[in-house]
């Protein structure tokens, strides 16, 4: 998809961000950007762990001291 991508193009698509938003408000943009990406990431990770633990329950600490 972006193979055919060059410095110029980046430099022209930042220059396009720089005047649509301003380059007062790009340090909270990249920001709100780095912040939606984490949440993002640890949301599609904990589908994977939840589902681990419901195949695989874990015996309660009162069973294993009983036997």
């Amino acid at each position: 998809m972006f193979h055919n991508l060059t410095g110029w193009h980046a430099l022209i698509i930042l220059a396009v961000v720089v005047l649509i938003f301003g380059a007062a408000k790009l340090p909270a943009l990249a920001r709100s950007v780095g912040q939606s990406m984490r949440i993002l990431k640890s949301e599609s990770q904990a589908p994977a762990a939840d589902a681990a633990d419901a195949a695989h329950p874990k015996e309660p600490t009162a069973l294993r001291a009983a036997e």
